[in-house]
């Protein structure tokens, strides 16, 4: 054989390697906790009894979508300042943002009687849009309705959805850009982000 010959024989060999590491990855991140069987209202809620006024407070609104713009959602903040909180920015319309709505029903179910979580639903132009995929998808706190996407800019300093901002108790800012794989890594943030562990 040449040279040559061998060279594109050891080149296919590590395409096809590299291509079957990848096929097992994606196999096994389809039982990753964002694509596993979705929560209902009634699990989330029997999760999270017993959680503090603040918190019980955002689960008696569970999957609303709530009016004010960016007034009402700072508002709120200010209520809830001294504890941690995770805001993320989202839209009926992107894909990337239902994708990983699994990861965010499964870390606010497991960490909302500890942690503050809001939704802020960012330049979706029908509110009914929005809460068709509430709806079809619920989880355990409200959203703010943004059309204007102005709130979504101005709470997360950033026009790309989807965004996470963590807040710990101290009000220290951490600003995710992009989606959540898995419920796995956002717990990791939740974590390290806004309990500052």
């Amino acid at each position: 054989m040449s040279p040559a010959r061998v060279a594109v024989m050891a080149a296919t060999i590590a395409v096809l390697a590299l291509l079957a590491i990848g096929l097992v990855e994606l196999a096994g991140s389809s039982s990753s906790p964002a694509t596993r069987a979705r929560l209902t209202s009634a699990q989330m809620r029997a999760r999270l009894r017993g959680s503090p006024a603040p918190l019980a407070a955002l689960h008696a609104q569970a999957g609303q979508l709530l009016p004010g713009g960016v007034a009402a959602v700072r508002a709120r903040l200010a209520a809830l300042r001294g504890r941690p909180v995770v805001i993320n920015k989202w839209a009926s319309w992107c894909e990337p943002c239902r994708a990983e709505f699994g990861a965010f029903q499964g870390a606010s179910a497991a960490w909302g009687r500890a942690v503050a979580f809001i939704g802020i639903d960012s330049a979706d132009a029908s509110r009914a849009g929005a809460l068709a995929f509430l709806r079809s998808f619920p989880v355990s706190y409200p959203s703010y309705y943004d059309p204007s996407g102005q709130a979504g800019t101005a709470i997360t300093d950033s026009s790309f959805t989807p965004v996470t901002v963590f807040i710990d108790a101290r009000g220290r800012r951490y600003i995710h850009q992009g989606p959540y794989p898995d419920q796995g890594k956002l717990e990791r943030d939740v974590r390290r982000y806004a309990l500052d562990a």
